[in-house]
């Protein structure tokens, strides 16, 4: 999907402004305060797109925190189709105890594009890579670094992996720095 610079402006902005309105508590041990700052603030600035946008997204089911619900409109009813993948503020802890890594979340998509995955936690990966089977979330962490470094014909340690610093992510790093 190829969006005009306009609305690559608007979701910009919108990403933008949740994360400004949760600053205020940031360091305040507040997260739920911080969350529904960003989601008010996003809520509010999806709608005020020329949009027929659907949360297809969402965070808040799994921990009843504030959220934009999955199924939710979004927009002015005016426009182009949009499925919208949404976390107002991740990394709300990071936010209520002032630590880094707390971020704003938005990906969009023609309608039907976006994969509608109600209250999942999900594995992701993402690789520079042109073929397919070099990376697969079904092979093991080192399999992937092994075949990744085959591929761009490097040692494993010169690879740089990113992966968010989160509890449920601790098994997959301790893998990699064995």
């Amino acid at each position: 999907m190829v969006l005009n610079s306009k609305l690559e402006s608007l979701f910009l902005n919108v990403s933008t402004k949740a994360a400004i309105s949760s600053y205020k508590f940031v360091g305040k041990n507040d997260k739920i305060a911080a969350d529904k700052a960003a989601v008010d603030a996003m809520r509010r600035e999806l709608n005020k797109i020329d949009i027929k946008g659907k949360i297809v997204i969402g965070e808040g089911e799994l921990d009843e925190a504030p959220m934009l619900y999955i199924g939710e409109k979004v927009g002015t009813n005016n426009g182009i189709e949009l499925d919208i993948a949404v976390d107002p503020l991740e990394g709300t802890n990071f936010a209520a105890k002032n630590e880094r890594g707390a971020l704003s979340v938005i990906a969009v998509a023609n309608k039907s594009n976006l994969f509608n995955a109600p209250e999942t936690y999900m594995n992701k990966i993402s690789a520079n890579v042109k073929e397919n089977d070099v990376v697969d979330l079904d092979f093991s962490v080192k399999k992937n670094i092994y075949n990744l470094s085959q591929y761009k014909n490097k040692k494993p340690e010169d690879l740089t992996v990113c992966i968010l610093d989160r509890h449920r992510h601790k098994i997959i790093i301790n893998e990699l720095i064995d």
